[in-house]
């Protein structure tokens, strides 16, 4: 199958408008009439996972986030950049990203199911009443530490970090995976009691506190690592004849 067919098929159902403005989603190298029969999804295009689709010969690769957002002034082995781009065109790898469009159109409900969330809505709209993260109702009343307890169980992470009293009762909750310090002002204003996001400082943490809105930081990694096998699992459905994989859950640090 060509990528070019592949590439209509992700944008049917994650559609490249439904991408933040600021965003870089779509094919960002290689060739869009390349014959595709392995597909390698990342959720980022480290120098370790550009270099395992190389060594196994896959012929596209797809990653949330973009390895590309500004403008490139040159192409070149002297960057880090340069010489992952240079790597996936002389491996004829063709690079394919589905960021926020991803965000808006599979990530917010996912991690929302994931949860249990209940009685969802859209925290920060992108378009036609889509858009990133998602306001709920737990599944019941519970203390802030309970609701850490729940948020490790439902995306498999191994630590989260928290801002608030631990033994606060919360029930309303906001989530957006990835970086949410920008929508945080959206949970505020919809009351909600926690936060449930990723790559929280330590300012923005302690002010969400003093103005009644406990977080819970699940890292940027940890809540979005579930888009390896989500994309996987709808290419399988609408795909025959090509070989997938993912790149094993890594978290790319550790807590000691």
């Amino acid at each position: 199958m060509k990528c070019s067919e592949i590439i209509t098929l992700l944008e049917q159902e994650y559609g490249k408008e439904y991408a933040c403005d600021w965003d870089n989603v779509g094919l960002l190298a290689g060739r869009r009439d390349k014959e595709v029969k392995k597909i390698l999804l990342a959720l980022d295009a480290t120098d370790e996972v550009v270099g395992q689709a190389a060594e196994g010969a896959y012929d596209m690769l797809i990653t949330h986030h973009p390895m590309i957002f500004g403008a490139i002034k040159r192409v070149t082995d002297e960057d880090m950049v340069g010489r992952r781009l240079l790597s996936l065109i002389r491996s004829d790898i063709s690079y394919y990203a589905m960021h926020t469009n991803y965000d808006t159109r599979g990530m917010a409900d996912l991690t929302a199911r994931l949860l249990n969330l209940q009685e969802c809505t859209v925290l920060e709209e992108v378009k036609d009443g889509e858009g990133i993260g998602r306001v709920g109702v737990l599944p019941e009343e519970m203390t802030l530490r309970e609701c850490a307890e729940l948020v490790k169980r439902a995306y498999d992470i191994p630590n989260v970090k928290i801002f608030g009293n631990l033994d606060q009762k919360v029930h309303l909750a906001a989530l957006c995976p990835g970086a949410g310090k920008s929508t945080m002002h959206n949970a505020l204003q919809f009351g909600c009691d926690v936060y449930i996001t990723g790559d929280i400082d330590h300012h923005t943490g302690i002010d969400a506190v003093d103005q009644g809105l406990c977080i819970i930081d699940a890292g940027r990694y940890g809540m979005e690592h579930v888009f390896m096998e989500d994309v996987k699992a709808y290419l399988e459905k609408v795909l025959t004849g090509v070989h997938m994989d993912c790149v094993p859950v890594k978290y790319p640090f550790a807590v000691i």
